[in-house]
């Protein structure tokens, strides 16, 4: 049964209905792309013009199902400012992207995922192996954090701040990966290229063949070809992604 959810153009300023019909692509996107976990893990986004208010995904719909209007707006300290769909948050949710946001105010969009890639990757001791160019673009730009199961309790921020540091890209150990960025365009490219990685790695490894290996200076040269700020695909990658998304589900940017 679809849900019927009041849209919030009319009460929220146009930067934050912009941010959210951006953040509901996200989540349609991730849907697309199968990087999606049933209705958990989450994507937020810092309200632009606010120090600790941020949207997040309610706590019982799909990703194909979240919608501009649907996103939950809290607070820092985890409370619900709007909420038309009145099914609240996860608050394992809140624990990851509540830290990353207050400390980190250049994230103001944070990405996390369950995928098998992923979730592949974080268990193997070594991590993220350079011998694909999607790998490559995380040379030297990569966190870890071990798990500590659940991500329910307060403890762990302070843990997962460390562990995350100034990086952009994270492996949860046992657990999945993170992204965060300048805004959801940047979030979601980072994000999308950290599964791929994982997905090339998997795959490879499966296939039992001995791996290829770039030298180190060839890994730290390609890094540097994708962290050039005048990159074109920077820029480009994001109206793809709207159309793809308008075309699977218009009703997203309700």
């Amino acid at each position: 049964m679809k849900m019927d959810i009041q849209s919030v153009k009319d009460i929220v300023s146009e930067e934050e209905w912009a941010l959210r019909k951006n953040l509901a692509a996200a989540y349609n996107a991730a849907a697309l792309l199968r990087m999606t976990d049933h209705i958990y893990t989450h994507f937020s986004a810092r309200v632009p013009g606010t120090e600790d208010e941020f949207l997040i995904n309610p706590y019982g719909l799909m990703f194909d199902e979240i919608t501009a209007s649907s996103l939950v707006k809290i607070n820092g300290d985890g409370e619900v400012l709007l909420d038309m769909t009145g099914l609240g948050i996860n608050h394992a949710g809140f624990i990851i992207h509540g830290a990353i946001h207050r400390h980190r105010q250049d994230a103001h969009c944070v990405m996390h995922t369950h995928t098998a890639a992923g979730i592949g990757v974080s268990a193997q001791e070594h991590g993220l192996l350079m011998i694909s160019q999607h790998a490559m673009r995380f040379h030297d730009g990569l966190a870890y954090h071990d798990y500590h199961g659940s991500v329910l309790d307060a403890f762990e921020q302070p843990l997962l701040l460390e562990s995350l540091g100034d990086k952009h890209a994270m492996i949860l150990r046992n657990h999945g990966l993170l992204a965060c960025g300048r805004d959801v365009p940047d979030a979601f490219d980072t994000l999308y290229y950290l599964e791929r990685a994982c997905q090339a790695q998997i795959a490879a490894m499966a296939g039992g063949a001995k791996l290829i290996v770039p030298p180190e200076d060839v890994q730290r040269r390609t890094a540097a070809q994708f962290a050039r700020p005048n990159r074109v695909s920077r820029f480009k990658h994001w109206p793809p992604i709207l159309r793809m998304v308008e075309r699977a589900n218009p009703a997203c940017f309700t």
